[in-house]
Order: structure tokens, then sequence, then C-alpha cells
């Protein structure tokens, strides 16, 4: 299992019982909050009533006072109210009266008329001067038939003559708290929803770091010239690529440091055996086309080894690089150009012609001018030293997707087999038609800098000769 995706289901089971309890903390909080408003109403409404009632309990009119009018008035009385989503078309409160024994003198229901209510607790209580107070299932089969009762006292001066209890059930409540639930569902979920995003991008922008790494790791393996990832956000994932960079850099200058030695010293040894015994000859008595010959000989051999040693330190400063400086917009067909009048001159010597197929504004490529143009050179040349005479050169541009893609096909011997893997190692180099001996290190050198500008270059057989390619990235 991926990384990131264990990340995110550890994020996603941790938000999800966190969610899940605190959702099922605030549904067990809703129902006996909303009873304890609606309690306090209730006590304060049965206080008001006591305080109503009063005169016509001390009077003796509570069957036919004011207050048992009002009572009847009030049953008969349909609302006609929408309280949020809520409607409501009838009353609920009840209210009933008890003396000091607990009888019932008046109900608004009309069916508790003389019961013995003094062992209620609403009642009870009440008459002992405490606060009284009872929920009472309706229906004892159904848990949500519950009715709250709260009592107040009625007084004569400081004598508790009477109880009045006024009660409401709780099943009126319940639209309320079932609209508070799916309310707070809803927040939850979209809590969790929220949550999740948060922890897929979170998961997403963490484990894309990691793959940056993961793919620079490979790069490095690889030999690439992969720049070191840069992480805006995140000072571990770059500690960790700066150190990766600085081992791979150390890591690489071991290693080239000992090849390049070798390499060098071996490819020296040619050329120096070379002069050495030219300048052998030469101390003794020669006619003058000998000694000439010889001079040019060492001559040559010297601009060999200047071509060496310049081309081995441009290769050592490309490779000691991975990332472009002052790179630019720059147009393929337009550099190609500027390269073949550079190498007119040995276009027209062996009488080679070329032909040149792209579209007049060719999308651009990103890269450093001067290494492009160098690499193309490179190519040109190789093409032009193996290109028989009075041959041809035929030099195309296409886009593939985000790349593109430069063919240059030569007229001329097809390479060996023994040769075509080996054509891009360092001093690797196949014999050329005018007897010269190329220095092995242009291929290297332009493989290098193709890699940079995060291209790919391979040259294979072709039926014609043989076929350089070149794939670029656009800007």
């Amino acid at each position: 299992m991926r990384f990131s995706l264990r990340i995110f289901l550890g994020y996603f089971l941790l938000v999800a019982l966190l969610a899940a309890y605190v959702l099922n903390l605030v549904r067990e909080e809703v129902k006996p909050a909303m009873r304890q408003s609606a309690e306090e109403v209730l006590l304060d409404t049965a206080n008001l009533l006591a305080a109503m009632i009063q005169p016509d309990f001390v009077a003796g009119r509570l069957d036919d006072g004011r207050f048992a009018a009002a009572m009847a008035q009030f049953a008969l009385r349909r609302p006609q109210a929408q309280i949020t989503d809520v409607k409501h078309e009838r009353t609920y409160l009840r209210v009933y009266v008890t003396d000091a024994r607990g009888i019932v003198l008046l109900d608004s229901e009309r069916k508790a008329v003389g019961q013995d209510y003094s062992q209620w607790r609403d009642v009870v209580r009440t008459l002992r001067g405490e606060y009284g107070a009872r929920t009472t299932l309706a229906d004892p089969n159904n848990p949500l038939s519950t009715v709250m009762h709260v009592a107040a006292p009625i007084k004569n001066g400081d004598q508790i003559i009477g109880v009045v209890t006024v009660s409401r059930p709780n099943l009126a409540m319940q639209p309320y708290i079932e609209r508070s639930e799916r309310k707070l569902s809803r927040i939850v979920i979209a809590v969790i929803l929220a949550g999740l995003i948060a922890g897929a991008l979170f998961s997403w922008w963490l484990s894309r770091g990691i793959t940056q790494l993961t793919d620079f790791a490979r790069d490095v393996s690889a030999g690439k010239p992969a720049p070191v990832p840069r992480f805006i956000a995140n000072r571990e994932l770059t500690s960790l690529a700066s150190a990766l960079g600085a081992m791979r850099d150390e890591l690489d200058g071991k290693a080239y440091i000992e090849n390049y030695v070798h390499e060098l010293t071996h490819e020296l040894k040619s050329p120096l055996a070379g002069i050495r015994a030219s300048a052998e000859i030469l101390q003794d008595e020669l006619a003058a086309a000998d000694r000439l010959r010889f001079l040019q000989h060492i001559d040559a051999e010297v601009v060999r080894m200047q071509k060496i040693v310049d081309y081995l330190l441009q290769l050592a400063s490309l490779e000691a690089r991975h990332e472009l400086h002052d790179a630019q917009a720059l147009d393929l067909a337009a550099l190609i150009r500027t390269q073949i009048e550079a190498l007119h001159s040995q276009l027209g010597t062996r009488q080679i012609s070329w032909t040149g197929d792209w579209e007049p504004e060719a999308p651009l490529i990103w890269g450093e001018g001067f290494l492009l143009g160098q690499a193309v050179r490179n190519i040109l040349q190789n093409a032009i030293d193996f290109t028989q005479r009075d041959g041809k050169i035929e030099i195309n541009i296409l886009r593939l997707g985000n790349e593109l893609q430069l063919n240059i096909i030569n007229d001329g011997e097809p390479i060996p087999d023994y040769a075509l893997g080996r054509l891009f190692e360092r001093f690797y180099s196949l014999p050329r038609g005018n007897g010269q001996k190329s220095t092995g290190l242009g291929l290297v050198l332009t493989r290098a800098i193709v890699q940079l500008h995060g291209g790919q270059i391979r040259l294979d057989n072709h039926p014609r000769g043989v076929l350089a390619q070149l794939l670029l990235p656009l800007v």
C-alpha cells in the first residue's frame, strides 16, 4: 500500500471516529438541553398561573371564576402558527390545580377532577415547600410519550393552600429536536468532507514531495543531470533533498576524478607516443620534405591533444551542472541555419547538399543557445564526416506532444552492429573517410548538453545511412 494512501486512510479513520463521537455527544446533549429550557418556561408559567389563580382559589370560586373561564377558552383555541418549518394547529399545555390535600380541583382537560394526586412528585414536593417536577410516560409502551410536569404553590400569605401544575408532552418538542439533529448531522458531514478533502490534499502534497525525491534519487542512480528538488513549504524535505544533492555531488566527484584521470591518461598515450617517435626521428639528418612531414605530424597530434583537453574541461563543467543557466526560448530552425552557415565550406568542399523540412513558425524550445548550438553543430559535423562525397544530408523538425524532434539523416555507410552500443562512450570513435582520428568526445558532449536540457539523443542506422535524433522539450 502506498505511503500517501496509508496517511489518507489513517487521517480518514481519525476524522470519521472524531466526527462520530462529536455527533453522538451533541445528540445526547440536544434533547436534555431543550427539555431544560422547556422546564424553565413551564416553571415561569406555573408561578404566573399560581398568582392568577390565588384570588379565585381563596374566594372559593375556582370552578366558576375568571380563571376557569379563561382555561375553557384556552382549550378551544387552535393557533395557526409556523415556527421555523414546524406548523402548530393545537395547544399542548395542560393545567391542573389541587388543594392542600392533593385532590384535583380543576383540570384543563377535565379528566382528573376529584382524583388524589398527593403521591405525585410534583404535588407532594410542592406542598412540602420544595421544587416539584416530574416526567411521566403517558403510554408505558411508548418511550416518546413522556410528559413534563412542573408545579408551583398557591399561597395565602405564607401558607401553601394548593398547587398548580403545568404539563407539556415532550413529543411537542420532538420536531425541533429532530430538526436540530438533522442540521447537526449535515454540519458534521460537511466537516468530515472538508476534513477528507484537506487530508487528501495533504497526502497528495506529502506524497508529491516524496515522489520528487524518489525520481531525483533514480535520476542520480542513472547518471542523469537532475536538479535538486525544492520544497517551498516543507523544510524537512528541503533539508533531505539538499543532503541527497550534496551526497550525489561528493560521490560523483570522487568517481568522476578517478575515471577522468584513467581515461585521459589512456587517450594521451597514443599522441604522446607519436610525438616522441617523430621527435626522435627529427634528431637524425632528414630531407626537407621528410622533416616537414614529421613536424606536421607533431603539430596534428598537439592539436588533437588540445582538443581532447578542451572537450574534457567542457564536459567536466557540464556534468557538474544539474540545471540550466540563463535559459530562454529558442528557435531550433534558426540554430540549425546558423550552424549550417558555419559548416558551409566543409559542405562545399565535399560537394554535400542538404535539405530542411520544418514549419515556418515552429514551436520554440527552452534552453541555453550556446550549448544547444554546439550540440547541433556536433551532430552536423558528425553527419558531414560520415557522408559520402556528393551525398546528401536531410534535416527535419517534427512536433511530438510537448517536445520537438530533430532528425538528421546522412547518406553513408551504416554503423557496424558492434559499435551501436558504444557510440556515446568517451574516446570511442569510428574511422572517418578522410583518415583523421577524432577525439571521441563530440557525441559524449552532445549527450551531456541534451540531457541537461531534459532531452534525449539517439543514433541508429537508416535505409539511406545513419539517423541522428534529438528530442528537446518545448517552452
